[in-house]
């Protein structure tokens, strides 16, 4: 099974490059081939699951999201410059308010179902960091392991995400965007390709290193969260994760180390892969009319996200080059933001945005439990 889910990735992650697969992505992709295997028979699904996909939730994801969040140096964002920051974090209460007033108008409890508040604090995360933060909500909740209802939101995360990106590289030339005189932010080939292609160079020495920080770090969570539950403190296990990542991220021999990316974005696949096999086609059939509410859902908070985000800036007089990026560092992460930034044209905007879509990394899990809590999510079971 293992080979097969490992097989799925490098499958479609070729697709995703050498293909027009690539407007999918690897994610959604690695999602629909699996689900497709898994329908067919060819691999076990979520009603004869093997141990091993229980075995990839609890231990195989939290460390490709450990890994991937090494990345968020938070020493670095002085070089974003104030007005990104401001207009990040302006982007970030608009995701706040568009997950309220979305699940308000869809009457979640009714149409989503037990699960809303934590349906409401995964997407809190996706839209204030990217996928780190969604999948970290999702297994805590156990979200992952409703099939139908993780590829939906994912499929309609993946919409939205896409409709976006032409919003943000619109809306700057409809709003009149500006061209400073500010000297373009230097980025080195090894950098693009790094967050553009996940592409990094990786020793036997590194890789070892970074499965010993990865273990330990995983093993050092679960004895604080058990240490916390003693003294009446209940905290998410992932959540006391992400922070020592985030801990150790400030040490630039940390935060520095090659193969994070490439590591972490492998494994976060694999476990992607599991989920297509929870996809169940009796499950998305059942989806229906619930699919349409997903993707209502997600068009409002969207919608909300960037009235507050554009709006704002209008009346603080930001660049809307630097609001479009600063907004798709929101809802798309860096990856997307450094696209948009490279397509108007603005140089001296690669940098910030690679910057604040690390912060939206660090910032989207803790937003997201935080949502979660207060609209009374509880843990299934």
């Amino acid at each position: 099974m293992l080979a097969v889910l490992c097989a799925n990735v490098a499958l479609c992650e070729w697709l995703v490059r050498h293909t027009r697969a690539r407007h999918l992505g690897t994610a959604l992709l690695v999602i629909l081939v699996t689900a497709i295997q898994a329908n067919l028979g060819l691999i076990p699904s979520a009603s004869n699951a093997p141990p091993l996909y229980d075995g990839i939730f609890t231990y195989l994801a939290p460390f490709g999201l450990f890994l991937l969040l090494l990345e968020v140096n938070l020493r670095q964002l002085r070089h974003a410059g104030l007005p990104m920051l401001i207009m990040f974090l302006i982007g970030s209460a608009g995701t706040v308010a568009g997950v309220i007033v979305a699940l308000w108008i869809v009457d979640a409890p009714a149409s989503i179902g037990p699960l809303w508040a934590a349906f409401g604090g995964m997407f809190t995360g996706t839209y204030t960091g990217g996928a780190i933060n969604f999948n970290a909500v999702a297994l805590h909740y156990r979200i992952v392991e409703e099939g139908a209802l993780y590829t939906g939101a994912l499929a309609a995360d993946n919409i939205l995400t896409s409709v976006w990106m032409i919003a943000t590289l619109a809306l700057p030339r409809l709003l009149g965007g500006h061209r400073p005189s500010a000297a373009p932010a230097a980025l080195s080939e090894s950098e693009t390709l790094r967050h553009e292609h996940d592409t990094e160079t990786l020793s036997p020495g590194g890789l070892g290193g970074l499965l010993a920080l990865g273990a330990g770090a995983m093993w050092l969570a679960d004895g604080l969260t058990g240490w916390f539950a003693g003294m009446g403190i209940v905290l998410p296990s992932i959540l006391v994760l992400t922070t020592l990542a985030l801990g150790l991220a400030q040490f630039g021999s940390v935060s520095t180390l090659p193969g994070t990316r490439v590591l972490g974005m492998t494994v976060i696949y694999v476990f992607l892969a599991a989920i297509g096999a929870h996809a169940e086609l009796g499950a998305l059939v059942e989806l229906g009319r619930l699919g349409l509410v997903l993707l209502i859902f997600a068009s409002i908070l969207v919608l909300v996200h960037g009235l507050v985000t554009f709006g704002l800036g209008r009346l603080l007089r930001q660049d809307p080059d630097l609001v479009a990026v600063a907004s798709q560092a929101n809802i798309g992460g860096s990856t997307s933001a450094l696209a948009v930034a490279k397509s108007l044209g603005r140089p001296d905007l690669l940098l910030p945005a690679i910057l604040v879509g690390s912060l939206g990394n660090g910032l989207g899990t803790y937003l997201g439990f935080l949502v979660a809590g207060v609209l009374g999510a509880a843990v299934p079971g």
